[in-house]
């Protein structure tokens, strides 16, 4: 008897779950759902602990939608965030790919959400023993600060032709950019 109570305690609690988990969307007040998103954990801001990556689509038509990217520290505290307008996007694409159809933009904004955090952009770590600055190097001394730490860095896209490289800084207590270049 007692099995069976533990039993239906645990198939209501899953039932229970399931009618009230998020599924990566988020709603309005209206009930439409607007926000849609990935999250990711992996280490950054420490080399151990896990430390919370999350990239959305926050808006209901492309002219007012956004990709909203933040990171979250393991210990709670909002260390980076940046938002991309999606028309800006598209016109940073425009000339390479056929983007005339709002169709084809809702499918690239799609696209571009799915890939932002491809295994690729995580940097581990972010500067090796071997790399050296060059002239797409902000900051020399951060640079070096990073091979010095280890960290990892993280990278994306911000059109066709420019990523721009993100690390912790210990010493500055931050997220900065220390190399921004072409593909």
């Amino acid at each position: 008897m007692r099995n069976t109570y533990y039993i239906f305690l645990l198939l209501s609690l899953g039932f229970f779950s399931a009618c009230n988990s998020n599924t990566g969307t988020e709603g309005t007040q209206s009930g439409k759902a607007n926000v849609e998103g990935q999250t990711l954990l992996k280490p950054f801001s420490d080399s151990v602990k896990l430390d919370t990556f999350r990239i959305a689509l926050k808006g209901e038509s492309l002219k007012d939608m956004v990709m909203s990217f933040n990171i979250t520290a393991h210990d709670g505290a909002k260390i980076y965030q940046k938002d991309f307008k999606v028309t800006d996007l598209i016109k940073n694409y425009e000339s390479t790919l056929d983007l005339k159809k709002e169709s084809k933009q809702k499918e690239f904004i799609q696209q571009e959400l799915k890939l932002f955090f491809e295994d690729e952009n995580f940097l581990e770590p972010a500067v090796t023993e071997n790399e050296n600055p060059d002239a797409n190097t902000p900051d020399k001394a951060f640079f070096a600060e990073l091979k010095h730490s280890a960290l990892n860095g993280f990278k994306y896209r911000t059109s066709n032709e420019q990523k721009v490289y993100i690390a912790w800084s210990e010493k500055e207590h931050k997220v900065l950019p220390y190399y921004s270049c072409c593909k």
